[in-house]
């Protein structure tokens, strides 16, 4: 049966580079099963080894020596019967001779069977390459099977290997050079239905070619939507006239998830858990890839499906933050780019509106603090005067005086217009009208202050001919947590596309960059607030008695779920493996099986809500516009999915 990780669509792969000695094909034979037998035992799937491994990548003229092609054979021919005897299925690369031309071929190797070899296309023959010299390309090929020890196995470059399983394995195999051509094999494998790319290679060391590889396998993982794995020749090679590092990677949808140490002489491996559901949904979401599909060309050789017996640990880092760069260079690079689109889509509106006025609702929390900034810079971009920021703080039943002094503080620093504006009266007008006993906190006690600020806004924005800013962020609108026609609408929403856990690296970011010399300490004050609407009484010592996530659970664990239900389709039970895997030590599975109900539940029931959201500028890969990228009816259940995070187990 399969185990854990290939249920939740994972499989764990190698790329490996094993000790070699030049035309020693024994010595190489045994490294190849020696470190193959290990990589098994570690519940690896699929196992890729270098170009021409069994004979060694340099052996030169040598390949035209009948007895190393024998030799080689022969190795070929001893690892299918170790094939029987490991659940892993190998690429290695050796020589094989055919209607009077010599290849360079790739063998396919799984379950007692050699599967297919794969010869390679694009000799180089520039530089020190001679490889036109031995071996003639796969466009060249006379037949499309090859005679090993009796038996027909498939031969060319037509061919897709399937390993089966609950989530679809297909291998596509290219041969180093092929990665480096115009139109690598792997662009057409992929649209015939590979998501797993191999590279049996031989690329020696150059100064800069070791980052020019690394961007080679990530782009074309990502041009192919896969996960690519690249194993090359080590320092074991000749030395002659270049050096070779054993340098091997493995990337997935255009992330690099490792290497391998180069210049070790010693065999060198590297393991990955290649999420092969990931690349699936992808493929299905992609309109370009799906109009290019090709396919009917291939033949697909598929092999006895893997078998597991125990269940494996996941052995990939899955980030508890999805949205935020742990690298602190990259998150403030992630940070300047996303105030940027905010600012430049705010600049944008106000040209095309001709406004000069802009009203604003600061409370000192984060969501306000970052719009009233994006606000800042927008006028600054086009040459407005600030002070035509109508910045408007409107204390309430539940306002503390760090809110309030820290939002007009800010206000003042920043040069935006002040207004102060109590909802007390107001509000307590309105329950007389409707009433309602102030006593009684629920959610019209609530939702009366939510909505009178937003008509204080609005109101004020006719006054003196701007329109108004809203401030709620892409989390907030996932949970719905707001109140409609309150804090729901507004003329424009810049912060709709950024969720909670990156808010506050946004501020932090704008306090280091933007405004260190002026109001850096407040930002870093404003930025270690506890979320929260404030709209409940403060208690007997003047404090919170209303904290957003006591009430609707963990930002970070509901950003968690956000991204991959939204982002990549994953279904509750993928989720809550993934969360345990991310949260272990933080969380116990019964309070994360609790918040993603919640999750669920307030996702489904509060669509309405987005389905008439304000314009707002897509920052990243997960947007909830209904004009955008999330279309979902109102009234769908969520039934399916709060049944199946019941049911799930560890």
């Amino acid at each position: 049966m399969p185990t854990k990780l290939e249920k939740h669509g994972f499989l764990r792969v190698a790329t490996a580079s094993t000790e070699l000695r030049v035309a020693d094909v024994t010595f190489n034979r045994d490294a190849i099963i020696a470190e193959w037998r290990q990589l098994a035992d570690s519940g690896v799937r699929l196992a890729v080894f270098p170009e021409l491994c069994l004979t060694g990548y340099t052996c030169a003229d040598l390949f035209y020596d009948s007895a190393l092609r024998a030799a080689a054979l022969k190795a070929l021919s001893d690892l299918r019967a170790e094939s029987v005897k490991l659940p892993t299925a190998i690429i290695v690369g050796l020589p094989i001779a055919s209607q009077n031309r010599l290849y360079n071929v790739a063998a396919v190797i799984a379950g007692g069977e050699i599967l297919g070899l794969v010869p390679k296309t694009h000799l180089p023959n520039y530089g020190e390459f001679y490889e036109q010299r031995w071996f003639a390309s796969a466009t060249e090929t006379l037949a499309d099977i090859v005679e090993i020890d009796g038996d027909d196995v498939p031969f060319g470059v037509d061919l897709l290997f399937d390993l089966g399983g609950e989530t679809p394995c297909v291998i596509g195999v290219e041969i180093c050079e092929d990665l480096w051509s115009v139109q690598p094999p792997s662009s057409k494998l992929a649209l015939a239905g590979a998501n797993v790319i191999v590279n049996p290679s031989a690329s020696n060391e150059l100064l800069g070619k070791a980052d020019y590889r690394r961007s080679l396998v990530a782009q074309q993982s990502a041009r192919t939507y896969s996960a690519y794995l690249y194993s090359s020749a080590g320092p074991g090679e000749s030395s002659t006239d270049v050096v070779y590092s054993g340098h091997c990677l493995i990337a997935e949808g255009g992330h690099l998830l490792g290497e391998t140490e180069r210049f070790s002489f010693a065999t060198q491996s590297l393991v990955a858990d290649i999420d092969l559901d990931h690349l699936n949904q992808d493929r299905l979401r992609n309109s370009s890839f799906t109009e290019s599909l090709v396919g009917s060309e291939y033949r697909v050789i598929r092999a006895a499906p893997f078998e597991g017996d125990s269940p494996l640990p996941l052995q990939r880092r899955v980030k508890r933050h999805p949205f935020v760069p742990s690298d602190l260079a990259r998150r403030a690079d992630r940070c300047q780019e996303i105030f940027a689109i905010q600012s430049t889509g705010l600049a944008k509106r106000l040209r095309h509106t001709g406004a000069k006025k802009l009203v604003v609702g600061i409370s000192g929390g984060l969501d306000s603090t970052l719009a009233l900034l994006v606000a800042v810079d927008a006028f600054d971009k086009l040459g407005l005067d600030r002070s035509g920021i109508v910045s408007i703080t409107m204390p309430g039943f539940g306002t503390t005086s760090r809110t309030k002094n820290n939002a007009t503080q800010l206000i003042e620093f920043l040069g935006a217009e002040l207004r102060t504006i109590s909802i007390d009266a107001a509000c307590r007008q309105h329950f007389a009208d409707i009433g309602h006993d102030e006593s009684e906190h629920n959610v019209v006690y609530e939702n009366t202050q939510a909505r009178e600020r937003t008509q204080i806004l609005m109101d004020v924005a006719n006054q003196v001919g701007g329109f108004v800013l809203g401030t709620g962020d892409l989390s907030e609108a996932a949970l719905g947590w707001c109140t409609y026609a309150g804090d729901h609408i507004s003329m424009y929403h810049v912060n709709i596309g950024v969720p909670k856990t990156l808010v506050r690296y946004i501020v932090d970011w704008c306090a280091a960059q933007r405004y260190a010399d002026v109001a850096q300490d407040l930002l870093h004050d404003i930025a270690d607030t506890p979320i929260t609407p404030e709209l409940l009484p403060l208690d007997n010592e003047g404090q919170l008695a209303q904290k957003t996530e006591e009430s609707v659970g963990p930002y970070e664990l509901h950003d968690f779920f956000l991204y991959y239900i939204t982002r990549f389709g994953y279904r509750p039970s993928k989720v809550l493996f993934l969360a345990t895997h991310a949260f272990d030590g933080a969380y116990d599975l019964a309070t994360i099986k609790h918040w993603l109900r919640t999750f669920y539940w307030r996702f489904f029931s509060q669509q309405f809500k987005r389905s008439c959201v304000p314009d707002g500028p897509k920052v990243g890969t997960v947007s909830l516009s209904p004009r955008g990228d999330w279309r979902m009816p109102s009234d769908a259940v969520s039934k399916l999915w709060l049944e199946e995070v019941e049911q799930w187990e560890t």
